[in-house]
């Protein structure tokens, strides 16, 4: 062949080489013909699948009427059924009584005697002008301000009858922890360090050290401990109330939490929280666990309102009987946010709608309007911009790569159309799930300092306070102060008035 080639003319090579190359091209243009039309039908595919799946989320051009709702609809929110009410006052009762009986002294840790002392003297309410005192009892505990430390000194005087038939002394008050040294307010303050200010426990005791005072890292945890068992009978009442409540925005986050099991290991465990927007009220629960039964001990029985993220577990709860799923378009717009670098022009078009959904919901905050006025501007201004969106949409989307991130933004979006729109039907119903997750914000910023939960039981205590602690900052209530007012009046309070002592009631008792 070489011998061939060699032979010919450089006319004939020329010739040779055209043909082969004209070959190769037709070749080619075949091929790319071929990819096109792959192309185009895998499209057309992507589209009609898009449109049908579209078609059966939305129903574009809604008439007003479909959020007008039944004039006749119960209020929010709904009220519990009266037997379930007093078996809660039951329990509630019986956990009072067994923590005021409860024995839980472990010996007495040495007071310093370098601080200084508030004697308060305490004389026996009766008549004493026929009685001589014949000596007291002391008590003592560590009590604090803040940035001060001191001993409260409790002498109690005693009395004898003159004709000697008894004996009277004046009565102790209530203790937080019964024959422990630490005050309310000092237990107030370790906890609210804590929880509230991220400042762990080993941290704290170094606060101690530098005031000379002594105090084993264990005695600290112990009485951490026990102050949060003190707050267990209102915590259920919470738990028991929020399920009550029409309206739950739910979301959850991780903490670390050591294995009993594996030494040295750390279980990933999470704190669901929920969210009543219409009174503030916040629960923290801890579960082991994200699965789908996680919140089943509080959406189990849910009826009403109940906005999420698109975590699936939500959806499945989302479409039980009785229950109207909402969506978050703070999460759709952060999936829009997430496609500027992949198709600028459509993403800003996405936020742009988005923005001028926020806008509505800012005129409405400030021009103070009521749930019904609410809702009556948003059908005016932001019901046509959802409409005007979603057929928007539902054109671009036949032209957008599903695996691409503008492509996930809007089937996002087209996905989780109705919960999306749901917010029109209710001016009480909030536009995102952004209140939540300000209330999970301290958690993360605590586990950062502390890094993790030493039980599973431990969790689950931590839940109790960061609910309390969240609702004191939902009604702008210091923590501090109704902490340490609830330590010293929980095992006193009566079972059937225990919502008393929740934050909310807090402020508008010292309001009186």
């Amino acid at each position: 062949m070489e011998t061939a080639l060699e032979n010919l003319s450089r006319s004939e090579l020329l010739k040779l080489a055209r043909k082969k190359l004209a070959g190769e091209s037709a070749h080619l243009h075949h091929a790319k013909k071929q990819q096109a039309e792959i192309d185009s039908l895998t499209l057309e595919r992507d589209y009609l699948k898009a449109q049908v799946e579209m078609f059966q989320r939305m129903q574009y051009g809604q008439k007003r009427e479909r959020f007008q709702g039944d004039p006749n609809q119960t209020l929010l929110p709904f009220e519990a059924e009266a037997a379930d009410i007093e078996q809660q006052e039951e329990e509630t009762r019986e956990k009072i009584e067994y923590i005021r009986a409860r024995p839980n002294h472990k010996g007495r840790a040495k007071l310093p005697e370098h601080l200084p002392v508030e004697e308060i003297e305490i004389h026996p309410e009766a008549d004493l002008s026929n009685m001589v005192c014949i000596g007291k009892e002391i008590t003592e505990e560590l009590e604090c301000e803040p940035a001060k430390f001191y001993i409260k000194r409790y002498i109690r005087y005693k009395y004898a009858a003159k004709n000697g038939e008894g004996v009277k002394i004046g009565e102790l008050p209530e203790r937080v922890i019964d024959k422990g040294i630490p005050g309310a307010g000092l237990l107030a303050m370790i906890l609210t360090d804590k929880y509230m200010d991220h400042l762990p426990l080993y941290r704290q005791k170094q606060r101690f050290l530098r005031e000379n005072i002594q105090i084993p890292s264990s005695t600290i945890e112990g009485w951490t401990k026990e102050a949060l068992i003190k707050l267990e009978p209102l915590y259920d009442q919470l738990v028991f109330d929020i399920k009550s409540q029409g309206y739950l925005q739910v979301d959850e986050t991780p903490i670390k939490v050591l294995d009993s099991d594996k030494k040295g290991a750390a279980h990933r465990g999470y704190y669901w929280v929920y969210h009543a927007p219409v009174d503030g009220t916040v629960l923290f629960d801890y579960s082991p666990t994200r699965g789908s039964s996680a919140p089943l001990p509080i959406l189990g029985t849910f009826k009403g309102y109940l906005q999420t993220d698109g975590y699936a577990v939500y959806e499945n709860y989302g479409k039980k009987k009785d229950v109207t799923h909402l969506a978050c378009w703070a999460h759709a717009r952060r999936e829009f946010e997430r496609a500027l670098n992949n198709d600028a022009p459509r993403s800003q078009k996405a936020l742009t709608y988005i923005q001028k959904l926020y806008e509505t919901e800012r005129k409405a905050k400030e021009m103070g309007l009521d749930t019904a006025k609410v809702k009556e501007l948003r059908l005016k201004e932001a019901f046509p911009v959802i409409n005007e969106m979603g057929m928007w949409i539902a054109k671009e989307i036949k032209n957008t790569l599903p695996k691409s991130q503008i492509g996930k933004a809007m089937d996002y979006a087209a996905d989780r159309w109705d919960p999306l729109t749901e917010y029109l039907k209710d001016g009480s119903l909030k536009i995102d799930n952004n209140s939540i997750e300000n209330a999970i914000r301290p958690v993360a910023l605590g586990r950062k300092n502390y890094l993790f939960a030493g039980s599973h039981e431990a969790a689950q205590r931590s839940a109790m306070i960061y609910s309390f602690f969240a609702i004191c900052k939902k009604h702008d209530v210091n923590s501090y102060q109704w902490l340490k007012q609830t330590l010293l009046n929980i095992a006193s309070t009566n079972h059937k008035n225990i919502r008393d002592l929740y934050p909310q009631n807090f402020k508008k008792s010292t309001e009186l």
